[in-house]
């Protein structure tokens, strides 16, 4: 396969928008304007690599899963078709232009050489997914969504689930020192970080804005607000630390304009509701006056 080095896609590509008159509400044009420029923060480019495939390894209960030189690569084509097929039914444009964009860059992520999957990287896409899909029509469509999303991936999307809730629950109960100082400390979180570590500083680790953001939520739930907690983390795990700080930049400025497109768009849905009570009262008061009326009586008829 020709080596990649960016991608674009159209928005009209992938799920039908559900959100159908949009089109015709200047509000409701720019909530896929701002959702459709999310999908343009969270972009990555790719350095030419091998055809790969998967091979797994367990590091104290985690599975992380790397990636060896093979043939039978997917397209990001196949990748994008096998999430259509996994859920049929039309996604809003709101939702549906980032998940397009993102599963095309994840697609990317994973095949690179250097992949590996590891639980910190699971908490990161487990907590942008969260956040994307926030407010979503339907609960049970959302986890739907997402298990088609991570399937299309060949991936597991319980051990997504599973190991993004484990590292919540650790660093729930991790102090700003503590956390730093996984080098020195037995665990099974703490053995997953020294793995992680240990690929890093042997240039085996690929990097991404997902791991970025799997770090900003360890930091969060540890209540680490100190900038310097950040760096010895960083330096811990050989990562570097002005590619983190850029790219949770663009998470939070992701966040940002998703925030502003669901307020469009929700005080759209808003005035095409009151539009079409109004018409639907008008309608009955239409009908209640020509019950009223009924047929004319001629004086003959009496």
């Amino acid at each position: 396969m020709a080596a990649l080095t960016s991608v674009s896609f159209s928005p009209a590509m992938g799920h039908s928008s559900a959100d159908g008159r949009s089109s015709s509400s200047s509000s409701s044009s720019s909530a896929r304007s701002l959702a459709f420029s999310t999908c343009e923060a969270f972009r990555f480019r790719t350095s030419p690599s091998a055809r790969v495939r998967g091979s797994t390894s367990s590091t104290s209960g985690f599975v992380i899963r790397c990636m060896s030189v093979s043939t039978d690569l997917p397209t990001v084509a196949e990748t994008k078709l096998n999430f259509l097929k996994a859920y049929k039914k039309p996604i809003p444009s709101i939702y549906n232009n980032v998940l397009q964009e993102l599963i095309v860059q994840q697609h990317l992520i994973k095949y690179k050489k250097t992949y590996c999957y590891d639980p910190v990287f699971a908490l990161g896409f487990v907590t942008v997914y969260d956040q994307l899909m926030e407010g979503y029509p339907s609960d049970e469509d959302r986890e739907i969504i997402f298990q088609a999303y991570i399937r299309a991936l060949q991936e597991e999307p319980e051990q997504y689930r599973n190991d993004a809730k484990k590292l919540e629950e650790w660093a729930r109960t991790q102090t700003p020192t503590s956390l730093v100082e996984f080098p020195s400390r037995e665990g099974e979180v703490e053995s997953t970080l020294k793995d992680i570590a240990e690929r890093a500083g042997a240039g085996n680790f690929s990097y991404s804005r997902f791991f970025a953001v799997g770090l900003f939520r360890l930091l969060e739930l540890s209540n680490a607000t100190e900038p310097t907690v950040l760096d010895k983390l960083c330096a811990a795990l050989n990562v570097n630390k002005r590619s983190v700080d850029r790219d949770l930049d663009v998470y939070r400025n992701l966040l940002s304009k998703l925030v502003q497109a669901k307020e469009l768009l929700k005080e759209y849905v808003e005035r095409e509701k009151k539009k079409q009570a109004e018409r639907t009262v008008s309608q009955k008061a239409s009908e209640a006056v020509k019950n009223c009326l009924g047929q004319p009586t001629y004086v003959g008829q009496l």
